[in-house]
């Protein structure tokens, strides 16, 4: 693992095995002795990463899902997909590097991809525009979208940004209105829908791509209207108090799917997806085909339907709390007086 690559958090687990690759090139002679210690550190390891990534808070889990080395939408396309075609363009302005869609086969099944599309180093990053999307790359999840419906293809979304791109040249060719155009195609889109926050899930620019039938979130991965820098800035006038806007701010798969926002947990390897991709595209591939699997034996209407009921009961939390104090108000006033 590249030395600057690695977190605070990390750094002890990578150190360790670090100190076992080394005696490993000892062991040339066969020393009986030397293999036994190699084992008892190698369970160390696995029993240290175990404890460690069982407890993540929240911040250290925004670091993971912002983390250099985590695969990103191709990797997981090439990992979980065959015969993809990728498809570029809105038709209206220019094609958007931030976001790749096209065509692919998931487990035999004939489906249509897209996600947001970040880069390894500066020079790929600026042409990703760090995953961040401009009109023209929601107006292409347009296309895309309604090409898949109008061959009958369930949607797959990958999500993996900080945000939509907020530079001005954005905001002049429609930014806003790129999004919530998205948002209203998804919402009446009449095939099978499923988004799988990958790594950030930021603000509008996430969500863009995001009503869909299913919402599934690996692991590591966060989901927020607002990054922990930017709520911090907000809420505290101080950027540096972002730890504790993450914990504040209810972000994390585990949280999520209390609030009922995700709907699943998809489990990454031991010690984040980027240091076992194909253990955790493995997994990511079974959740998304099982998806997929139930809902398209829908019927196109009650796919719409459900989705409809979907997103009118998230944020309902409130109102839930209130009908049951006031049943629990009536159930104590129509007790028989104990005077």
């Amino acid at each position: 693992m590249n030395e600057t690559r690695v977190l605070d958090f990390e750094r002890p687990i990578v150190e360790l095995e670090r100190k076992i690759r080394e005696l490993k090139l000892l062991l040339a002679g066969g020393n009986e002795d030397l293999a036994k210690e190699i084992a008892r550190l190698e369970a160390k390891a696995e029993e240290l990463q175990r404890q460690h990534y069982a407890r993540l808070s929240p911040w250290e889990k925004v670091q993971l899902a912002k983390h250099p080395d985590r695969p990103y939408a191709l990797d997981y396309i090439g990992e979980i997909t065959s015969e993809f075609l990728e498809l570029r363009g809105d038709r209206a302005y220019r094609d958007d590097p931030a976001i790749v869609s096209g065509l692919c086969r998931l487990r035999g099944r004939r489906i249509m991809v897209l996600g947001h599309q970040k880069g390894r180093n500066t020079k790929e990053n600026v042409h990703r525009n760090f995953g961040m999307a401009r009109p023209e790359g929601y107006r292409k999840a347009q296309r895309i979208m309604r090409l898949a419906e109008q061959f009958g293809l369930p949607v797959l979304c990958l999500i993996d940004t900080a945000g939509a791109y907020p530079g001005i040249g954005a905001e002049e060719r429609g930014q806003a209105e790129a999004i919530a155009a998205s948002l209203e195609l998804m919402i009446s889109l009449k095939v099978p829908t499923v988004s799988v926050v990958i790594g950030e899930g930021g603000s509008g620019g996430a969500l863009a791509i995001g009503v869909t039938d299913r919402i599934l979130m690996l692991e590591h991965a966060v989901y927020s209207v607002i990054s922990p820098r930017g709520c911090a800035s907000i809420l505290w006038k101080n950027a540096e108090a972002e730890q504790t806007a993450a914990e504040q701010l209810r972000m994390t798969a585990e949280d999520l799917l209390g609030l009922g926002v995700c709907d699943g947990i998809i489990p990454e390897a031991m010690g984040g997806a980027h240091r076992g991709l194909t253990v955790t595209a493995s997994a990511l591939g079974e959740a998304i085909a099982a998806a997929f699997d139930e809902l398209c034996e829908l019927p196109t209407q009650a796919l719409l339907e459900a989705r409809y009921q979907k997103y009118r009961a998230i944020g309902h939390l409130e109102h839930a709390a209130l009908e049951q104090h006031e049943a629990t108000a009536e159930s104590e006033d129509a007790r028989p007086d104990q005077a």
